[in-house]
């Protein structure tokens, strides 16, 4: 099984690339600078170029012989509202439809936790951010014939991972989940694909292998 990982450079990319190639999958990481490329290669991926700003069909080359495509890009916090629909918006949507162009079955998209919940927005101190993610699980949702899984996650941190998660986040009074742990989650989901659903996820009591199978 091979697997591509757009955002590869990211934060729950990099931790993605790691735990995905310590199975024995082989794993490609997509970057959008060279200089990218040595962190991959150290975590044990292989580096394909992938550039969200370009078109639909800039992507197939980075799509052959894949059998899973991971979507975990995102302008980052240092960017304006433009990139942020650019890249979480638009080029997710580009990554879909590449996908099935290349006759991809599978795509997970890490999303985010209250992405259904208009009302929160605004709440957020970053609408934009949720309006793109939004969309874009619209779009995978409801545009699309891919078998598809779409992680939400809730607030995420560098702490360390836990193996452990529950999908019952309103009943929680924790709303955070580490990177490593949402990787793990992701990593998961690859070796037991269950098309067409929706994961919402902090970290709980749960065994993330008990959760996923």
């Amino acid at each position: 099984m091979t697997t591509l990982i757009i955002g590869a450079h990211g934060h729950v990319g990099q931790h993605i690339v790691e735990q995905l190639a310590a199975t024995g999958e082989t794993v490609y990481g997509g970057i959008r600078k060279p200089e990218q490329a040595d962190a991959i290669t150290k975590l044990g991926g292989q580096v394909r170029d992938v550039n969200l700003m370009g078109t639909v069909e800039d992507l197939l080359p980075a799509m052959k012989d894949v059998d899973t495509v991971i979507f975990s890009a995102g302008s980052g916090g240092s960017t304006g509202d433009d990139m942020t629909i650019n890249i979480d918006l638009d080029g997710a949507i580009k990554a879909m439809i590449a996908t099935e162009k290349a006759d991809i079955k599978r795509f997970i998209i890490v999303s985010a936790m209250g992405t259904d919940d208009r009302s929160f927005w605004d709440k957020s101190g970053i609408r934009p951010y949720y309006v793109a993610k939004y969309y874009a699980d619209q779009w995978l949702r409801h545009r699309t014939a891919l078998d598809y899984t779409i992680v939400r996650p809730g607030i995420l941190t560098n702490d360390a991972p836990t193996g452990k998660i529950t999908t019952d986040s309103a009943a929680s009074e924790n709303k955070k989940i580490s990177r490593a742990d949402v990787a793990a989650t992701v990593v998961a989901i690859v070796q037991h694909p269950q098309p067409k659903q929706i994961i919402e996820m902090v970290n709980g009591n749960d065994p993330i292998a008990d959760v996923i199978k």
